[in-house]
């Protein structure tokens, strides 16, 4: 973040060039995550009804709730709303499962769940920018850029994890490859960290008068989310590990994915709903270092 930082201010010019690349990016670090998931055990991770309810009920009931009041409690205009809700009112699919590895949850449960949860938030997103926002407001979100960014950072990625495991199965070359995207999802998580920075920190420092006035509604946000998300486990009855798993997924937002949904918007908004996304992400980032501590030693210890 501090190379992006550096890249972007000190040669602006050649730091927005790189918005081009952040879609690319995030596809084959979504592969390199894909490719380790044990697809053989999908059926059970997906099987998993009360994680999978927890998450839901979680994520798309729970959270916008939480979003919509605190937008209400600082309000904001248009545009910037625009990028709160892109970026709060979708889960995370990327560096949670990283983060949530670290702060002891199910990791595996994470990686299962994460093309349901994908899937569900493209079909809800519009449904929630015109619940709350206005028909008027909902329609400048345009469903290309929606399906879009399904299929090449999700169904692509996808497609080519699983051909990757089947070539493994009965070919050395196979396997050799498949061990080698092992290696992928850290190096490219910070490639598209420096990208995305180096590429929009230039907007955040030329609004940062707009930008601080949603810093409240992020800190709060990952404030309150981790003892939210822990009610819904109790009540899903889940283990430590899925549980853990919820407070993560619940608390980490979408900031990598749902920035070339907030570039597709008019220019005079995407200015500002990029800003806004890529300060949630430097938010966020600081408040995982506390999670991965917090979670498992304060919210959910160990019985």
């Amino acid at each position: 973040m501090i190379i992006g930082v550096i890249v972007g201010l000190v040669n602006p010019e050649a730091g927005s060039s790189l918005h081009i690349t952040i879609s690319p990016l995030i596809a084959i670090l979504l592969y390199g995550m894909f490719a380790q998931i044990p697809f053989l055990q999908i059926r059970e991770s997906i099987s998993n009804a009360r994680f999978i309810g927890a998450l839901l009920v979680s994520n798309f009931i729970i959270v916008p709730l939480l979003v919509w009041i605190l937008t209400q409690l600082f309000p904001q205009s248009p545009p910037i709303l625009v990028g709160v809700y892109l970026v709060l009112l979708t889960p995370c699919i990327d560096y949670v499962i990283v983060f949530t590895k670290l702060g002891l949850g199910n990791e595996r449960l994470m990686l299962a769940a994460t093309p349901v949860l994908f899937v569900v938030q493209m079909i809800l997103l519009p449904f929630y920018l015109w619940l709350f926002m206005g028909q008027e407001t909902a329609e400048i979100m345009k469903i290309g850029p929606f399906v879009e960014a399904f299929f090449f950072l999700i169904v692509i990625p996808l497609l080519l994890a699983i051909i990757t495991q089947l070539w493994a199965k009965n070919n050395q070359k196979g396997t050799t490859v498949l061990n080698v995207t092992a290696w992928l999802p850290v190096p490219f998580m910070v490639i598209v960290l420096i990208v995305v920075v180096a590429s929009q920190i230039g907007k955040v420092y030329n609004d940062f008068d707009v930008i601080i006035r949603v810093i409240p509604i992020y800190i709060l946000f990952l404030i309150l989310m981790p003892f939210l998300s822990r009610i819904i486990a109790v009540l899903f009855r889940l283990d430590l590990g899925a549980g853990r798993a919820l407070i993560f997924s619940s608390g980490t937002r979408n900031s990598l994915v749902v920035l070339p949904l907030a570039l597709a918007l008019p220019d005079e908004w995407a200015t500002v709903a990029s800003a806004v996304i890529v300060t949630q992400t430097i938010v966020e980032l600081v408040g995982e270092l506390i999670y991965i501590r917090f979670v498992p030693s304060i919210v959910l210890r160990d019985n």
